[in-house]
């Protein structure tokens, strides 16, 4: 063989090697895609369709019981109202920061910024705490009706408006001032109120099963609209650029209505034992937070178009809400319950296991 012969059949050797390295480059490559395919695959899964999943929980002291929340992102801090005093958490930290005591069983927390002032229904008392957002201790109170219960405080109109369940009223309040400015008939046992801003708000009517809109600025009623096929109606959310109201009821149901006309738009199923309600403009996502251990995500393709994207896994008695606007995180509150015993009466609610409340964060990282 000379030496060209030799030449030849050494680059032919060289070619199909090189085309070997080449496809085995490519066929790992492939593979590796694959897999991470099937990571996030698999991640997404796990997420859920909305991408909201449990990020942490934090242990909290305490072994009274619990209602609404209220989050303030300026401060990343979590107001818990618990039975009779306001626990205060870093959600960054992880740490208890405040605690707010002295009352007696106390419900809704409503926040000012403005003035620096945090408003706290106490219904056992029949009055409204006032704190300092600042120091988080007590600097006065106001009278309101019996089992003053949820709340709202109004930026347009600088009022705080509170919700009195057995009373069927609602106590207006100068958040400026802290003096009472009047008193609402509301024409049966209200729940959970919400303000658009822009002067009106809006109440569910769980006796009646109905959302009253009331005039922030006059004190008055202005519209009765009814909600069925939605029944006893508990957490109220709003979208307020949209003029839309999300009303979480008994009956297993989100009711969807135009906050201009009264109009149900849609209805859509959620958990049982619903309590809390928020919207978030961010995402477009509507959320009910369910007693049967469920968050429900509700998301709004259009003013006129929602559907469900997510019934989220939580843990029981994790009812109660709060919304992070800017990360979009959500943050319930349960603890852990002792089993009842064979012969408890109905209704009978069952007790804490000392030492197990803790609150859940849940958000798409």
């Amino acid at each position: 063989m000379n030496d060209h012969s030799r030449l030849v059949q050494l680059l032919r050797a060289v070619a199909l090697y090189t085309v070997a390295f080449f496809v085995a480059a490519a066929i790992v490559a492939s593979m590796r895609t694959s897999a991470k395919r099937h990571v996030a695959a698999g991640n997404a899964q796990a997420a859920g369709a909305s991408g909201y999943h449990l990020i942490k929980t934090i242990p909290v002291p305490g072994e009274t019981g619990w209602d609404y929340l209220k989050y303030e992102p300026s401060t990343k801090q979590l107001f818990i109202t618990h039975g009779t005093h306001v626990v205060v958490v870093n959600v960054d930290g992880g740490k208890v920061v405040g605690d707010i005591g002295g009352m007696q069983g106390i419900h809704g927390v409503v926040l000012a910024p403005e003035f620096d002032r945090g408003f706290v229904t106490d219904g056992r008392a029949a009055k409204v705490w006032i704190f300092n957002l600042t120091t988080l201790k007590v600097i006065g109170s106001a009278p309101a009706d019996d089992d003053a219960d949820g709340d709202v405080y109004d930026p347009y109109s600088k009022r705080v408006f509170t919700m009195n369940g057995d009373s069927k009223t609602s106590t207006v309040i100068d958040a400026k001032t802290g003096k009472v400015l009047g008193k609402i008939d509301l024409g049966g046992g209200p729940e959970f109120p919400v303000a658009d801003g822009q002067g009106h708000v809006y109440a569910n009517i769980e006796t009646t099963s109905e959302i009253v809109e009331i005039d922030a600025n006059t004190m008055k009623i202005t519209n009765r609209w009814p909600l069925a096929p939605g029944e006893s109606p508990s957490g109220l959310a709003i979208d307020a650029q949209n003029h839309i109201l999300f009303s979480g009821c008994h009956n297993k149901m989100m009711v969807i209505m135009d906050a201009n006309t009264g109009k149900v738009i849609s209805t859509e199923p959620i958990g049982q034992g619903v309590d809390a309600t928020r919207f978030d403009p961010g995402t477009g996502y509507a959320f009910a937070s369910n007693g049967d251990g469920t968050l429900t995500v509700i998301h709004e393709d259009s003013p006129t178009q929602f559907s469900v994207a997510d019934n989220v896994q939580t843990e029981r008695g994790a009812r109660t809400m709060a919304l992070d606007p800017t990360t979009h995180d959500v943050f319930l509150v349960t603890a852990k319950f002792q089993p009842l015993p064979a012969n408890a009466p109905p209704h009978t609610r069952p007790k804490m296991v000392p030492g197990t409340f803790h609150i859940l964060v849940f958000g798409k990282n």
